[in-house]
């Protein structure tokens, strides 16, 4: 899954030269937008301010740029509030004063709208260059970048456990985004042995349905899940991992949530906002068994990060046992996401396979 490497602007030709300036434009009130306002992508966007081309911070797609001093900021419009400046303009060729520099990641042959770094192709019938897949990662870590996992509970569920602790002891694992049901699987696995009452066969137990309601019980009398760790309740697994090692977590509510456990975030904007904070420090990101979260992270990552101010394109790995989530995930924008069609063991066995042979190799 070759890179296609980034060539940066050439400002003194089109549609760089003789574009005019961006224009800006006040909110009539809190978060409302004035009609015309610029919508942001998840590519390299220039805006071009006192006849320099800024590239606005904190890239996101479904936002606006706002103009604050000298700089310019990506910023969800109902964090705005009446007055702020913001971009203004449709057009994403220059004659507004805006590029959306697509085109510096194709390499030619392709269209603006055809945006890619890894293949598009999806198919659980296409190999997996997991050796290729390991060196990425190994790279990430080497180099001190920030890996960020979303992952559903299906890795608690499969044998994957364990796995993907060692990945967060071994420094692979920079943030984990995930909801409720992941903590609380693993949690029960802690404690009793069981993922919603199943042992680690798959059999059910007696009154095994209960117990990750016992599980979040016992958290919520400790006072917390850095409390539960601290006291001895929680010995083993990814949260023992997260808290032990000062890994950041978000934990995201939705509304079919048991308990749910303490520091989970049910306001989901303040899950998005949490969640945000960790996708702008994102050099690559790994997506393992999880649709919605996958989807909705994906809409906060950018196609890029910036390296010495250069756009890098981001790493980005799907995995799911059906090619559905990937493609869904493509729909929504994410198009550089490399989709991987496999179950969540197989995946993180193979993975740390791979990783843990090229430690030796670049030991």
């Amino acid at each position: 899954m070759p890179d296609v490497p980034y060539a940066s602007p050439d400002f003194s030709r089109p549609p760089f030269a003789g574009a005019p300036e961006a224009s800006f434009a006040p909110l009539p009130s809190d978060g409302v937008l004035p009609e015309g306002f610029f919508s942001t992508s998840n590519l390299p966007t220039y805006i071009k301010v006192d006849g320099r081309w800024v590239a606005p911070i904190r890239p996101r797609m479904d936002c606006v740029v706002v103009r604050r001093g000298g700089g310019l900021e990506t910023i969800e419009p109902r964090r705005l509030r009446q007055g702020e400046l913001i971009a203004m303009g449709e057009a994403e060729d220059g004659s507004e004063g805006i590029v959306v520099h697509a085109q510096g990641f194709l390499g030619g042959g392709h269209g603006a709208n055809e945006f890619r770094f890894m293949s598009t192709e999806v198919s659980r019938e296409r190999p997996v260059n997991y050796e290729d897949l390991a060196a990425r990662v190994g790279e990430e870590k080497r180099r001190g970048g920030y890996l960020v996992w979303v992952v559903g509970p299906a890795l608690v569920h499969s044998r994957a456990r364990s796995d993907f602790e060692w990945f967060i002891r071994n420094g692979y694992v920079q943030a984990v985004l995930a909801g409720n049901a992941v903590a609380v699987h693993d949690i029960e696995a802690a404690i009793f042995g069981t993922t919603l009452g199943m042992s680690n066969t798959g059999q059910p137990t007696e009154g095994g349905h209960g117990l990750h309601m016992r599980a979040i019980n016992r958290v919520r009398a400790a006072g917390s899940i850095e409390g539960a760790v601290e006291s001895g309740l929680i010995r083993t697994g990814i949260i023992h991992a997260l808290v032990s090692h000062k890994v950041p977590y978000v934990l995201a509510g939705s509304i079919r949530d048991d308990g749910p456990l303490p520091g989970v975030y049910s306001d989901s904007l303040g899950a998005q906002d949490a969640m945000r904070e960790h996708t702008v420090k994102a050099t690559g990101a790994i997506f393992v068994a999880t649709a919605l979260h996958a989807i909705a992270v994906g809409n906060m990552l950018p196609a890029f990060y910036l390296c010495d101010g250069v756009p890098v394109p981001l790493m980005t790995i799907c995995v799911d046992q059906t090619e559905f989530v990937v493609n869904k995930l493509k729909d929504r924008g994410t198009h550089q996401a490399y989709g991987v069609v496999t179950n969540a063991q197989d995946f993180m066995h193979v993975l740390r396979f791979y990783t843990e042979r090229w430690e030796q190799g670049s030991a």
